[in-house]
C-alpha cells in the first residue's frame, strides 16, 4: 500500500552532476525518482511511468525544451512540471508559466526551495505521497536534531536506552519507523516529551 502511494518523480536535465543530485534528494525524501539526460526518450517515459511530477530543464537555448514541455502537457495533461534553468530570463519565464509549468527555478537550485516548491506542488494538486516514509524522515530529522542539541554521539545514546546504535542510525535516517516504547526510551534519554517528535506534523 506505501508502494503504491509513494510520489513518482521524472528528472529530465542533460547535466550528470545535476540528475546524481536531485536523484539524491528525493530518493532521500522519500520519493520515487527516475531520470533521463537524453530527450528523445521522454514522452515514452511518461505514457508508461505513471509520474506524477517532472523536475525539468529549459535552460537556453530553451525552444526545444519548451516545445518538449508542450509534448509533456499533450501526453499527460495532470502531472506537476517544475523547471529549472542556469539562465532565467522574463520571456522562457513567462513561455513555460503559459504551458501550465508549476514553477520556474534559478540553477543551482537550493535545496530548501527545492523542498518548499514541491511540497507546495504535493499540497495543491492533491498528489498522494508515502505518509509513513514522511512521518519517519521527520521523526528521523528530529531524533538527530535533539541528540546533536544535546551533545550524544549514538553510541552514548545507545548506551542510556538499550537500543543499538544501528536502530538509532536508522531511526535518524527515516529508514526506520521507530515503536511506541523505543520512541518513549528515546524520549525519556534524550529529556523531552514523546510528543516533541511529532509537533506541527
Amino acid at each position: 500500500m506505501a508502494d503504491r502511494n509513494r510520489l513518482n518523480v521524472l528528472v529530465v536535465d542533460p547535466d550528470e552532476s545535476t540528475v546524481l543530485e536531485l536523484k539524491e534528494w528525493l530518493t532521500d525524501e522519500g520519493y520515487r525518482a527516475s531520470a533521463i539526460t537524453d530527450t528523445n526518450s521522454v514522452i515514452e517515459e511518461i505514457k508508461h511511468g505513471r509520474y506524477q511530477m517532472v523536475l525539468m530543464d529549459v535552460s537556453p537555448p530553451a525552444d526545444a525544451a519548451i516545445e518538449l514541455l508542450g509534448r509533456i502537457r499533450a501526453a499527460d495533461s495532470d502531472v506537476c512540471v517544475i523547471t529549472t534553468t542556469n539562465m532565467p530570463t522574463v520571456d522562457i519565464a513567462v513561455r513555460v508559466l503559459k504551458a501550465h509549468a508549476f514553477d520556474y527555478l534559478r540553477k543551482p537550485v537550493a535545496i530548501e526551495e527545492l523542498q518548499a516548491v514541491t511540497e507546495a506542488a504535493i499540497r495543491e494538486k492533491g498528489l498522494l505521497v508515502d505518509i509513513e516514509a514522511r512521518l519517519n524522515q521527520i521523526v528521523g530529522g528530529r531524533l538527530r536534531e535533539r541528540r546533536t542539541e544535546a551533545g550524544l554521539t549514538l553510541k552514548q545514546l545507545a548506551n542510556r536506552t538499550g537500543l543499538s546504535v544501528s536502530l538509532i542510525s536508522q531511526i535518524e535516517l527515516g529508514k526506520s519507523a521507530a515503536s511506541m516504547s523505543t520512541l518513549h526510551k528515546l524520549a525519556t534519554a534524550l529529556q523531552v516529551k514523546m510528543t516533541f517528535f511529532f509537533e506541527t506534523v
